[in-house]
């Protein structure tokens, strides 16, 4: 199966995963799975730490590669289909996840129960 982290479910990985049930952490750890990090989550916790939401001290883009996450670019043609996403979720980071995990055919790991409403895989 191939996997995108929500961005909160990267963060529970890094330094609260007991927040993760067992089912996720087997899915996690599973070498049959690829599981990815989308540039999008890393820009959304960026963001964030430079308005003072949040502190990010570590590098996410390093952590992620030793975790061994594939990192995920945002291109074009996920960025087309945001315009016809209804709006069900008004957050523009997770619209962007949402679109790329139908553009792409990734299972999106999250605890937004608002993804559900999307055409999307939820783990």
């Amino acid at each position: 199966m191939r996997i995108l982290v929500d961005t909160h479910i990267y963060l529970w990985m890094l330094s609260c995963p007991e927040k993760l049930n067992q089912i996720r952490l087997y899915e996690l750890e599973s070498p049959a799975n690829e599981v990815f990090l989308s540039a999008i989550s890393i820009a959304e916790l960026m963001m964030k730490h430079s308005i003072g939401k949040i502190a990010i001290n570590f590098d996410p883009v390093e952590m992620a590669e030793k975790m061994g996450l594939e990192q995920l670019s945002f291109s074009g043609a996920e960025a087309r289909i945001l315009g016809d996403l209804p709006l069900y979720h008004k957050d523009p980071f997770d619209r962007m996840l949402i679109a790329q995990s139908m553009i792409n055919k990734l299972a999106i790991m999250t605890d937004d129960s608002k993804f559900l409403k999307y055409d999307c895989r939820i783990i």
